[in-house]
């Protein structure tokens, strides 16, 4: 059971050091959950949504002002077709049962990722969604859906290239900047931490442009059984860290 948040101890860092702006989150360890409970796929990807809430809340209640949840890679389409099927109706599910909610506790949602491969009733629905909570501003929450960190960069150098052909942009004015203006997080502020549950080691091609100078927090901790006290150490071990984006070694 999640503890209430005013019985956790406060993360060390907040109030005294900047809580991250932004937290970046690749949920993993769903399947492996429900293995060990002996339960079907499925079982773990519905536990893994509600934990998704639960760190919304927890974002909302820490002062995190912006929250990305890396929800469906582009390599998850390779998964088998009811696995793939049941992830889309929690989604449905989560949108048609949490909207109201989170529209009420301030959070503008935002989706990112390759919308062409998601069926029509998914991209009205995910639209709708984005339409009603545009005006929030107490948190703005990124859902990476059918995401791939290098398609994205792929699919903005073609958007660069072909500004460039059709004479709208100079490609000596190509920067930094301008790349960053083509991508999908055209808008939002790069992540501060990237965090992965389940004790595997790696960003498996989420935001690689965006984490370049993020701080990586690796838990030991299947997704489902993410919760706030989960959380507030993602926040300790970030008020231990010292950033220094590459001004000065040792």
């Amino acid at each position: 059971m999640q503890k209430p948040l005013e019985s956790l101890p406060e993360p060390a860092g907040v109030g005294a050091t900047p809580v991250p702006r932004h937290v970046a989150i690749i949920m993993d360890g769903n399947r492996r959950w429900a293995a060990r409970q002996g339960r079907p796929v499925l079982f773990g990807h519905r536990a893994g949504a509600e934990a998704a809430r639960r760190a919304v809340d927890a974002a909302i209640d820490f002062g995190v002002r912006w929250l990305t949840l890396y929800a469906f890679s582009s390599e998850n389409w390779r998964r088998p077709q009811d696995e793939v099927a049941g992830l889309m109706r929690l989604l449905h599910q989560g949108l048609e049962r949490h909207m109201d909610e989170l529209i009420a506790r301030g959070v503008r949602l935002r989706v990112i990722g390759d919308r062409d491969r998601l069926d029509d009733t998914t991209r009205a629905r995910i639209e709708e969604a984005e339409a009603r909570s545009i005006r929030n501003e107490r948190i703005d929450v990124v859902m990476a859906l059918s995401y791939g960190g290098r398609d994205e960069i792929a699919r903005a150098a073609r958007k660069l290239a072909e500004a460039a052909q059709a004479g709208r942009l100079d490609p000596a004015m190509i920067d930094e900047r301008a790349f960053a203006r083509a991508l999908s997080t055209a808008g939002m502020p790069d992540p501060d931490v990237i965090v992965r549950t389940s004790g595997e080691q790696r960003l498996s091609n989420f935001l690689l442009w965006q984490g370049a100078y993020a701080e990586l927090v690796f838990l030991d901790v299947l997704w489902p059984d993410f919760d706030a006290s989960w959380f507030a150490r993602v926040l300790e071990a970030y008020a231990g860290r010292e950033r220094r984006y590459g001004a000065r070694l040792g």
